[in-house]
């Protein structure tokens, strides 16, 4: 049967250069909710000598990505689900963006390992801003409301990205908090699907020079000067260390979070 790898957000950016990494062994299915642009995508993968497919899908909706789901299926065996799909704080406000970063991976997660088989993997992209949040703002109770009641998780969030002064910073902390959340999620997923043979793990990129990435560079370049080579990341360099993640042979790779980004995090011990 043929093998299928899912990637969300595939139209452009990290998901579509990780395709171009994945290999020939396996179909592609690209989702997003630009028609359009995932079919100038599925031709770029072709012209590869990929086989690929678009499939339209809003995260945020479960119902949708059940659809996605039975697309893919109907197509072989899925395989692997990179989970790239997301909002920035210049896109959306905070109500959306932590509809589709965090409940989307809930649902993407939630759906696809329910047909998923042994040896499959699901890799879910976080921030690094998932690390940059103070620690009184980090609630896994609150968490774990995602999966019992939603409603009451995007309001305890919100709550707490509200304590942000201005329309830009409360998104920004929706983001970071959501982004947190993702790293939270796939940690979680990683222990309940382990049992059934999938591996979950997610990847942290830093400030990555794709349309996304360029909408907050303004906002976030502040964190390059911390870099080792003070510069935004590349999308086919993201595009390869995602498709590292979720290479079969990386079985041994589960349970967390993998930080991509040049040593922004970390860099303040050594650039003072």
């Amino acid at each position: 049967m043929k093998k299928i790898c899912v990637i969300t957000g595939g139209g452009s950016g990290m998901g579509l250069a990780t395709a171009k990494y994945m290999g020939k062994d396996k179909a592609y299915v690209l989702s997003g909710r630009t028609v359009a642009k995932l079919e100038n995508a599925v031709k770029e993968l072709e012209g590869l000598g990929l086989e690929a497919y678009a499939c339209a899908c809003d995260t945020s909706d479960r119902e949708s990505v059940k659809k996605l789901v039975e697309f893919a299926s109907g197509l072989g065996k899925v395989t692997t689900v990179i989970n790239s799909a997301g909002l920035s704080p210049n896109m959306a406000k905070g109500e959306q963006i932590v509809r589709v970063n965090a409940l989307g991976t809930v649902y993407i997660n939630q759906e696809f390992s329910k047909i998923m088989e042994k040896g499959g993997v699901i890799v879910d992209i976080a921030s690094n801003s998932a690390y940059s949040l103070p620690k009184f703002l980090i609630n896994e109770k609150v968490y774990a409301l995602a999966d019992t009641d939603e409603d009451k998780f995007v309001k305890k969030i919100l709550k707490k990205a509200n304590l942000a002064k201005g329309d830009y910073q409360k998104a920004g902390f929706a983001y970071a908090l959501s982004k947190n959340f993702v790293v939270w999620y796939a940690q979680k997923s990683a222990f309940e699907f382990g049992e059934k043979g999938i591996r979950v793990c997610s990847l942290s990129p830093g400030l990555i020079a794709t349309g996304m990435g360029n909408l907050e560079k303004e906002a976030g370049s502040f964190m390059l000067k911390y870099g080792a080579e003070k510069r935004m990341g590349q999308p086919d360099e993201l595009g390869y260390a995602i498709a590292t993640v979720a290479d079969e042979r990386n079985g041994y790779l589960a349970g967390v979070d993998i930080l991509c980004d040049g040593g922004c995090t970390y860099g303040k011990k050594f650039r003072k």
